[in-house]
């Protein structure tokens, strides 16, 4: 596939970052529309999402300097290419520290569970499929070894070095299966905001269909770096998705009671003198 969108001089472009870029910056679009529908004050939400962002990167490359501190210790120039080094449990990593910023934050901004949820819900979506376009053209969390005709063969070397993709192996497209489940998740959410009956449904069923589409993708998902658990039956991706779903549950289940209707003034009982 191509993991180098094109070249700068001697300064390679990854197709990954650009894309999972290009992602980010559709989903802040989505979400300034969302934000609306879902009642919630979109720069609130800009701030939370770029916050988070940050600290996102910033935490996952420390913590992978930190995993491969000897490398680093001994060939510093290791450095320079570390944004285009992709592992498995990055983005796990990545996605802890931004919720542990975005947490604090919105408590200090007073953003209400629910509809912030709302308005996150189809964006996240949108963004997930955009980041999966750019593993599959770069070979980032690529898929098992398959016979089927659509398979896909990772020639470039560079797949292989920052991924540690197979090369000439024929392989499921799983990151194309990811994408266009995330890309429907993303257009019905946004269809559906405007007739959703009370605060955290599209919340509720973003978290319960993500988890559905995590869940049976990773089947398709070379396990290499990726947890285990039940003797490799489940991975890590996995056990994660499970939580989304019962988050969902947890957010539809929880509905507010509609209010008892009034007595009619007929059945009102007339006191007895």
């Amino acid at each position: 596939m191509h993991p180098v969108l094109f070249h700068i001089g001697p300064l390679v472009v990854p197709t990954y970052g650009v894309l999972a870029a290009l992602g980010v910056l559709l989903a802040l679009g989505l979400l300034m529309r969302t934000a609306h529908l879902a009642g919630v004050n979109p720069n609130q939400l800009w701030n939370l999402c770029i916050l988070s962002l940050f600290v996102a990167l910033i935490g996952s490359r420390a913590v992978l300097i930190v995993l491969n501190w000897t490398v680093v210790r001994t060939h510093p120039a290791w450095l320079l290419g570390l944004a285009m080094v992709h592992h498995p449990l990055l983005a796990g990593i990545g996605a802890a520290f931004g919720l542990a910023a975005a947490v604090p934050y919105a408590h200090t901004q007073h953003l209400s569970l629910r509809p912030t949820l709302d308005a996150l819900a189809a964006p996240l979506a949108l963004a997930l499929a955009c980041e999966q376009l750019g593993a599959l053209l770069s070979g980032s969390g690529y898929g098992t070894e398959t016979a089927a005709p659509w398979a896909i063969v990772y020639t470039h070397p560079f797949a292989a070095r920052w991924s540690g993709t197979p090369l000439f192996v024929p392989v499921h497209p799983v990151q194309a299966y990811a994408a266009v489940s995330f890309l429907a998740i993303a257009v019905g959410l946004w269809l559906w905001m405007p007739h959703q009956r009370q605060a955290g449904d599209s919340g509720g069923i973003a978290l319960l269909a993500l988890g559905v589409a995590i869940f049976f993708t990773e089947f398709f998902r070379d396990p290499e770096g990726r947890g285990s658990l039940l003797n490799g039956a489940l991975n890590g991706p996995q056990i994660a998705s499970v939580l989304l779903v019962l988050i969902g549950a947890v957010l539809l289940r929880e509905r507010k009671r509609p209010a008892a209707p009034a007595p009619f003034p007929g059945n009102l009982e007339v006191p007895h003198e």
